[in-house]
């Protein structure tokens, strides 16, 4: 029993960090505001901003929720503790009850690991096959796959927006939005070269064969007050979509890909039903991009919102998937590894991302 109860001593105190560290006074006074701002009578004149306010407010309000049930099932079962007796079968079912208080804390304490400005963002994420050959282009596909399950598992919708598929197999690259709370906070630890060995299924003699990935990662950026887009900047071309989309997606030139000409980058959207959703698609896609190199521009940012910009090929690799002549995946910068790639390939990457977190917030 004692042991129990130096247990729970030890979740109050966890708990007690965990509602420091979020800030719960500054976030109680941002409820406030948003309640106050949402009763206004022309709150919803601007559907995007209302839509996103009342999303933080959601958000905020489960954040506190959590907190004070933890910290209510904390008081409640220190209380309990000091009433059993060792070796009531109470005792039993107490040990269980802290068993998943436990679980529940350590799912709050990760929260305190998101402290970048755009943590709470939802992410672009772009996909690039590099040196390999339709083996790269396979493996940018197995990738495509992985963050699509990582999403599924983990109650974030996600949507392909645009992809080029590979003339004999997988992709030649491929753009996905993940959306959630902390949808970029969790996989800004994507960003950069991912690395395949494996026995190849495309080569006659069944050869091992060692493929790249470039994974492009980046925050939603709904409003840029760092850059501005002036519309003479920019050129628009729409053109036939060549994804298999919804019933009548192939025949219209619904595709748009938008240049901005300063810089020479581009956003291409062609998953959508109309040619106004994929131009509003690819803006979001283009902000996202001026603003990440906006960021890297800036010495001080550059290590938080990408790190070194690197070519996909040998060398490079933040993280090695080894399916054959033995079975690993490792991360080169945090020394996280498993034996389990099949599972890693599955979406189970939350240990990698909890290890990187973990790392740079140190």
């Amino acid at each position: 029993m004692a042991e129990l109860q130096e247990k729970l001593n030890s979740l109050k105190e966890k708990i007690a960090f965990v509602s420091g560290y979020l800030d719960l006074p500054s976030k109680k006074k941002r409820i406030e505001e948003l309640e106050k701002i949402s009763a206004t009578p022309d709150f919803w004149k601007d559907n995007l901003k209302a839509s996103q306010a009342m999303q933080e407010l959601e958000e905020l309000r489960k954040e506190l929720l959590e907190l004070s049930e933890a910290e209510t099932e904390i008081s409640e079962l220190l209380e309990l503790a000091k009433i059993i007796s060792a070796g009531d079968k109470e005792e039993k079912e107490l040990e269980e009850k802290i068993k998943k208080l436990e679980k529940d804390i350590n799912e709050l304490e990760f929260k305190t690991l998101f402290s970048g400005k755009y943590d709470r963002s939802d992410a672009i994420v772009s996909i690039y096959s590099g040196a390999g050959g339709v083996d790269a282009q396979d493996w940018a596909e197995m990738l495509l796959r992985m963050y699509l399950k990582w999403a599924e598992k983990n109650n974030f919708k996600a949507r392909i927006v645009d992809e080029a598929r590979g003339q004999e197999a997988g992709i030649k690259n491929a753009t996905i939005e993940i959306s959630g709370l902390y949808a970029y906070g969790n996989l800004r630890s994507e960003n950069g070269v991912h690395r395949l060995v494996r026995l190849s299924p495309y080569n006659a003699d069944n050869l091992r064969q060692t493929s790249f990935a470039l994974a492009d990662v980046m925050p939603v950026i709904e409003e840029m007050k760092e850059v501005i887009i002036d519309p003479k900047d920019i050129r628009i071309d729409v053109y036939r979509s060549s994804g298999a989309g919804g019933q009548g997606v192939n025949t219209t030139d619904s595709a748009v890909r938008i240049t901005h000409l300063p810089t020479g980058i581009m956003a291409t959207c062609q998953n959508e039903r109309s040619q106004l959703q994929n131009k509003e698609e690819a803006m979001k896609i283009l902000k996202a991009k001026l603003h990440k190199k906006y960021l890297e521009e800036k010495e001080q940012e550059k290590s938080a919102i990408r790190g070194e910009a690197k070519s996909a090929e040998w060398g490079s690799q933040i993280r090695s998937y080894v399916l054959h002549p033995y079975k690993m995946v490792k991360d080169h910068r945090t020394k996280y590894e498993t034996s389990d790639p099949e599972a890693v390939l599955g979406g189970d990457i939350s240990g990698f991302i909890e290890a990187y977190l973990k790392l740079a917030t140190k």
